[in-house]
């Protein structure tokens, strides 16, 4: 690991929560998805990502593997996968089964990103886990099994259960986290780990610390392999991309309210509208969001990753004008490529 990395000298990946707008439907998110997908392939972007959430009225990609199968048969090169699948709400065997699917169908080309949070309340994970009776406690457990349904050699005792699509399939694991726990056990498997700077930013420097301190190599990794996601909103002046990240500052305070909503358009002065209590919590949970002009989005990216030192960045834009969004991913990409 050195101290001089450039933006050129990583990868960088594009996190979409498949946003339905206000006013639009899933349909119009999904159309926009794979607009979004084609452009970010021919722009140079390493993966494209599809998180799974369940009753935000504003994210399409519930079904996730669904999705990243929609993706992958629009795209032909770009890496298509999850960011992530939250494992406990699901069998181990039912996503050994939809990504090797997935990689069947589209050979070296599926990640298979993993969470431990339910992506939603409590109430929602409920109707998602009752059958399971899961709080997440057993991921490890459930990690191993999912593992040895691609690989019977990792634990024998679920040799008599085969994955069809699946076994013997080579899919790549990351662990996703916004704390500690995944990092940790990431680190100790020889995982790649992908931590969620985009809304848990004081962790971050920890968890990577952590994970890389943890690192054990392994048959996957040699070395530990860190991707970082970030928010990052670009337009042309630093004043109009903060007009456009009025929309993802809605969403978060909408969910702090208790309010789920769609994606909604920006508004002008939204500082005035709120609370201190409110501007604290936007701080601690989009406080590393990187706002701005192509120049300002190059030094505070360049700064973040002097401070990272990340493999990978994965970036997360929810602008509500879909031309806006590809413009700022596409400045995004022009400042990685130098």
């Amino acid at each position: 690991m050195t101290d001089n990395k450039r933006l050129n000298d990583i990868k960088y990946s594009v996190l979409d929560l498949a946003p339905i707008l206000e006013g639009g439907t899933a349909a119009d998110a999904f159309k926009n998805t794979l607009d979004l997908a084609q452009h970010a392939e021919k722009w140079g972007y390493n993966r494209y990502w599809l998180a799974e959430h369940h009753n935000m009225p504003g994210i399409a990609s519930s079904a996730t593997s669904v999705v990243i199968g929609h993706v992958a048969a629009g795209t032909s090169s770009i890496r298509v996968g999850s960011g992530g699948i939250m494992l406990p709400n699901h069998a181990p065997l039912v996503i050994a089964e939809q990504f090797g699917t997935l990689e069947s169908l589209f050979p070296g080309r599926i990640d298979l990103g993993l969470g431990r949070a339910p992506g939603t309340d409590q109430v929602t994970a409920y109707a998602l886990r009752r059958e399971r009776r899961s709080d997440g406690q057993d991921f490890p457990e459930q990690l191993d099994e999912l593992r040895a349904y691609f690989n019977p050699e990792l634990d024998s005792q679920y040799r008599s259960v085969k994955a069809v699509p699946g076994e013997g399939l080579n899919i790549p694991i990351w662990l996703l986290g916004s704390s500690g726990y995944s990092a940790q056990l990431a680190g100790q498997l020889g995982l790649p780990f992908s931590f969620a700077s985009h809304f848990s930013p004081e962790n971050t420097l920890g968890a990577l610390k952590l994970y890389r301190r943890s690192f054990q190599p392994s048959e996957v990794l040699q070395e530990p392999y860190a991707m970082v996601g970030v928010n990052v909103i670009a337009a042309e002046t630093d004043e109009e991309a903060e007009f456009l990240a009025t929309s993802m500052q809605q969403q978060f305070l909408n969910l702090f309210r208790n309010n789920p909503s769609p994606l909604l358009p920006p508004v002008k002065n939204l500082e005035n509208q709120l609370s201190e209590y409110e501007k604290m919590l936007l701080g601690s949970r989009i406080g590393s969001s990187i706002v701005g002009s192509p120049e300002t989005i190059k030094i505070k990216l360049q700064q973040f990753l002097d401070e990272t030192q990340a493999d990978e960045m994965i970036v997360n834009a929810q602008i509500f004008d879909h031309k806006a969004r590809l413009k700022s991913f596409e400045i995004v990409s022009d400042i990685f490529k130098g």
